[in-house]
């Protein structure tokens, strides 16, 4: 059987519970049922998760927090990153839990002066208070820089991901904004 443009199987069998209405009845009952359905459900935020990790091998004097660093500006991750006195490096990334993995494969590949690197990491609690990624008491002695400095990345308020370039442009932003003038200049074009 082949039913008229618009008439559908249910609305046939609203009319027969109408018990033969007039036809602006039928309108109002389907009218009333769709304002009384529930409303669309919002798209569930992403999942958010937390991993601790520690980094062994050759990882400090090598730009490895600045690559850690990176990678939160890059998969808009908060947490921090800091040197440890036994050589190693510690870190925290927590944010949505599908961009956690693409930078931990990103930090085991280390950078061009890293070598060893070894990462052992644990699933943490995501911390609702550290809403930012500071790279801790940042310095460069190769390039005699001396002060220390907190390098703070805020994460993107839309979420969204960044290539490898735009998160370099960041970098390069908040040393502009960190360090001082003559520390700036002894980094030299790279900060331009």
């Amino acid at each position: 059987m082949t039913r008229p443009p618009g008439r559908t199987k249910c609305g046939k069998s609203l009319l027969r519970l109408a018990g033969g209405a007039p036809r602006w009845l039928f309108g109002t009952l389907v009218a009333l049922l769709i304002a009384l359905s529930p409303l669309p459900v919002k798209a569930k935020p992403h999942a958010r998760a937390a991993v601790r990790g520690t980094v062994s091998g050759k990882v400090q004097q090598v730009g490895f927090r600045a690559l850690i660093l990176r990678q939160a500006i890059r998969y808009n991750l908060s947490g921090r990153a800091r040197n440890l006195d036994d050589g190693t490096v510690e870190f925290l990334l927590q944010g949505e839990s599908k961009r956690i993995p693409r930078a931990l494969d990103a930090i085991r590949s280390g950078t061009s002066k890293s070598a060893n690197v070894q990462i052992v990491s644990t699933p943490s609690e995501v911390d609702p208070a550290i809403d930012r990624f500071t790279v801790v008491a940042w310095l460069s002695t190769s390039r005699n820089i001396t002060d220390r400095y907190d390098l703070v990345f805020t994460p993107r308020e839309d979420g969204r991901t960044v290539s490898v370039k735009a998160a370099g442009t960041v970098y390069h932003d908040i040393l502009r904004r960190t360090l001082s003038p003559d520390d700036l200049e002894k980094l030299g074009a790279r900060s331009r």
